[in-house]
């Protein structure tokens, strides 16, 4: 049996399939922490970092590699720069955490599968070089003002699994190819990312040599892979049925009323199954009065409404604000301002 702790990750570790048998959501510190569970028997621990208060802080996290066995932790990372920082990574080595990830997938993988010191070495920086701690501040990197030393020399940085991120249409032609495409653009400033579709061969007609059309059988060994490169793979899944393997997903639906009545015509029972999915309603014209009626009437909870955009333009804010809301915290453009909403984001994007 497992534990989870979980903060602003929930709803994503809310989708493993395993055995819990104790779950906790919040922000706590360190010490209560050790203190529930250095003598509870479990098999796996799975932690939501941003669960642990000041945990930019790493002498924090060496508190928690003191009081609990960490070959039995397994720690889903967040997106700062702090804990993405080369300094920060090789100290969670040198404290014998080898079990971390930014990969929902890569921590099933790793309940069954943990990592060794080998498996990990990449990221240990000997010697000394690279950081120091700040017991204010947290993390200085300055693995790029000097020589790295690695075992076994120059690596890529932050390799340890990527967030994979499925999306998909309800509603006929709900937009998800021309969406994954703007979102991978609006992406690839701050992040490394891979775009792939299944299937189909519609990446063809962007005339980008960034984007993927894969089959189905060719899915699995690059989304699970717990050595990725890439920060974040978003995936057109379209009809496959993988979808089963993605554990984060995106449903589209376009809310006319022609595109949703044939929706429910060929599924009845599609809007009792999407009750707690994530669904974005896209090319959308829907106010916040019209949001809060679909919702009473669907039994539906909107996750975000995006209005109809043109792809051409490189740069949207209301796909910044979609971004933020999925934990992409260096899409500083999308974080909600003081007393304004997300509607308030699409109104500016209608008006440009």
């Amino acid at each position: 049996m497992n534990v989870i702790i979980a903060n602003k990750y929930k709803e994503m570790l809310s989708n493993l399939n395993i055995d819990i048998i104790k779950s906790l959501e919040g922000e706590f510190e360190v010490e209560d922490i050790i203190d529930n569970f250095q003598n509870f028997f479990f098999n796996k621990m799975i932690l939501d970092i941003t669960a642990i208060k000041n945990y930019q802080n790493i002498s924090v996290i060496q508190k928690l590699s003191l009081g609990l066995d960490m070959s039995k932790v397994i720690i889903l990372l967040d997106d700062s720069d702090i804990v993405n920082s080369a300094g920060y990574i090789s100290q969670l080595v040198s404290m014998g955490i080898y079990n971390f990830t930014r990969n929902i997938d890569a921590i099933m993988y790793l309940i069954d599968n943990p990592n060794s010191y080998k498996d990990v070495a990449q990221y240990h920086m000997l010697n000394g070089e690279g950081s120091i701690i700040d017991r204010n501040k947290g993390f200085d990197d300055r693995s790029s003002r000097g020589a790295n030393t690695y075992i076994g020399g120059d690596i890529k940085l932050n390799s340890f699994g990527s967030r994979i991120i499925g999306i998909k249409n309800l509603t006929e032609e709900a937009g998800s190819t021309t969406l994954i495409y703007m979102l991978k653009r609006q992406l690839e400033s701050n992040y490394r990312v891979l775009t792939i579709e299944v299937d189909k061969n519609d990446f063809l007609y962007f005339n980008d040599g960034d984007l993927l059309s894969i089959s189905s059988a060719e899915l699995d060994p690059i989304i699970k892979n717990p050595n990725s490169n890439y920060d974040v793979i978003l995936v057109d899944i379209n009809d496959s049925a993988k979808e089963a393997s993605l554990t984060e997903m995106l449903y589209l639906m376009e809310p006319s009323t022609i595109k949703l009545n044939k929706m429910i015509r060929q599924d009845r029972g599609i809007l009792e199954r999407m009750a707690d999915k994530k669904i974005v309603l896209n090319k959308s014209l829907l106010n916040e009065k019209d949001i809060k009626e679909f919702e009473y009437e669907a039994r539906c909870k909107v996750f975000y409404n995006i209005p109809p955009l043109d792809d051409k333009k490189t740069n949207h804010q209301v796909l910044d604000g979609l971004l933020y809301e999925l934990g992409f915290d260096r899409q500083e453009a999308g974080k909600p301002r003081t007393n304004m909403k997300i509607f308030g984001i699409v109104k500016e994007d209608l008006d440009e």
